[in-house]
C-alpha cells in the first residue's frame, strides 16, 4: 500500500545485516548456536528518516557499537543507493545466552572476532 516499505520490515533488514556481519567476521550465527550460544534481541529501536520505495536498491551498514560482559549492541544505517539518502537508523541490544540457557559472558570465540 502507498508504494513504500512497511516500517516493520526495517527490523528484518537489521536482522539480515546482523547475520551477514557475523558471517563476515568469520563466525556465522549457526556456528555460534552449534557451540550452545544464542543472542536474542533484548531491545530494538529504529528512527525513520525518509521513505524507501518498493524495488529500490538499499545499502545497510551494520556495526557493533558496544560489547559488555554479557551483551552487545549493534547499530544500523540504511541508505538509498540512487542518491545516498539516509532512510533509517537503528540499534539492537542482544543478551548472550549460554548452553545452560542463562545469560552468560560473551564467549571468547565471538569477542575475538568482534574486537577486530
Amino acid at each position: 500500500m502507498m508504494g513504500v516499505v512497511y516500517y516493520g520490515n526495517y527490523f528484518r533488514y537489521f536482522e539480515a545485516g546482523r547475520s551477514e556481519f557475523l558471517r563476515a567476521a568469520g563466525l556465522p550465527y549457526v556456528e555460534l548456536e552449534q557451540a550452545g550460544y544464542k543472542l536474542p534481541v533484548a531491545s530494538a529501536s529504529a528512527k525513520y528518516h525518509a521513505s524507501a520505495r518498493y524495488d529500490e536498491l538499499l545499502t545497510l551498514e551494520t556495526s557493533v557499537t558496544a560489547i559488555k560482559l554479557g551483551s552487545l549492541r549493534m547499530g544500523y544505517r540504511l541508505v538509498r543507493d540512487a542518491d545516498n539518502e539516509l532512510i533509517a537508523t537503528g540499534e539492537t541490544v542482544h543478551a548472550c545466552i549460554g548452553p545452560s540457557g542463562r545469560i552468560t559472558r560473551i564467549p571468547s570465540m565471538l569477542r575475538e572476532r568482534l574486537d577486530r
